[in-house]
């Protein structure tokens, strides 16, 4: 028997989900079929249309980091905090006082996946936040 944690309580995925899942799969693939190994599979430019998304590959090396573990150094890549700093997180924080005290819940309906792009094929709040 197969427990079904969270994948039995979530939600389908968006069109968003399916269609950057199978960019960085197809890409993963294309990565492999011309020899870069060794690298992560990367989609940029996720706030727009997926036709203009830019696919490419990025050493993982380049994403590792040295730090003294156990007493010990070890590669590792390093954690992504919430940058305090940024504009998702200053949104937030700009309307944290109204949305504790009024209802201001967002909620855009069940997922489409047929009808007009501006409705089936958004992107997160959050990843559009960090791409203006």
């Amino acid at each position: 028997v197969h427990h079904l944690g969270y994948e039995g309580r979530c939600a389908f995925p968006s069109n968003f989900d399916a269609d950057y899942c199978y960019s960085l799969g197809y890409n993963a693939f294309m990565l492999i079929q011309y020899g870069y190994t060794g690298y992560l599979s990367k989609v940029s430019n996720l706030s727009k249309p997926a036709e203009e998304w830019v696919a490419g590959g990025m050493p993982i090396t380049k994403m590792m980091n040295i730090e003294r573990r156990n007493g010990e150094d070890k590669p590792v890549i390093r954690k992504a905090l919430v940058d305090l700093e940024g504009k998702p997180f200053k949104f937030f924080e700009a309307h944290r006082e109204e949305w504790a005290v009024n209802t201001c819940y967002t909620y855009p309906g069940a997922i489409q996946y047929y009808g007009p792009s501006e409705v089936c094929d958004i992107t997160t709040k959050t990843l559009a936040l960090e791409q203006e």
